[in-house]
């Protein structure tokens, strides 16, 4: 188990919590991160470029001119890809890049990011974070006294007055316990865990 101070919204420390090993002291690969990251950008790829085909163009059937006799190519009608306007030969159509790793390399990659942020010192414990109204100079104020310009919140259950307060940020990201993720974990240079969320960091992470 490694101990890690828990501190509150002014920067003081308060009490003391630990840290599971099976979650926060894994050897880091980056190999397994870069698999992990490439699937979840490969799977928010909107793909949505599409073009339209010979089949898909507004036009006349009608042959432009006959066939033999003007010393011309043998063209057929107005959508044809050869001629401008017409339609496009093998472009791209609306289709999805996701694909999905095997759950234990991408629990695996979770505890690594986790490992990393811990022994780079760039993990931080909140007690609380208490916004009593959506207001973005609160949270500001805050992340002023911890010193960080660049954090994600990882919180327990939803917050929306936090979560709102910190939307205007830049540098800045709350997410609940159960989204967390190598990408924004690796993303942001500081990760901030409230110290209700370890719980369920932990549980989600455990089998």
């Amino acid at each position: 188990m490694t101990v890690v101070d828990v501190i509150n919204t002014k920067g003081e420390k308060v009490s003391q919590v630990e840290l599971s090993d099976q979650l926060f002291n894994i050897p880091v690969k980056s190999s397994v991160l870069h698999e992990v990251v490439t699937m979840q950008q490969a799977s928010r790829r909107a793909g949505t470029a599409s073009v339209k085909n010979r089949s898909d163009i507004r036009g006349s059937m009608r042959k432009l001119f006959r066939q033999k006799g003007t010393g011309r190519a043998r063209s057929g009608n107005i959508k044809s890809p050869l001629l401008r306007g017409g339609g496009v030969i093998f472009g791209p159509h609306p289709k999805s890049y996701a694909y999905k790793l095997p759950k234990k390399i991408r629990r695996l990659a979770l505890k690594m990011v986790l490992s990393s942020k811990l022994k780079e010192n760039r993990l931080v414990v909140l007690n609380d974070f208490p916004i009593e109204q959506i207001k973005t100079k609160d949270v500001a104020v805050v992340l002023q006294n911890l010193k960080l310009d660049s954090a994600l919140i990882v919180i327990d259950k939803k917050d929306e007055n936090l979560e709102c307060s910190s939307r205007n940020l830049p540098g800045v990201k709350v997410l609940r316990s159960e989204g967390l993720n190598v990408y924004d974990v690796l993303k942001y240079e500081t990760l901030v865990l409230l110290e209700a969320a370890i719980q369920g960091i932990e549980g989600r992470l455990a089998t």
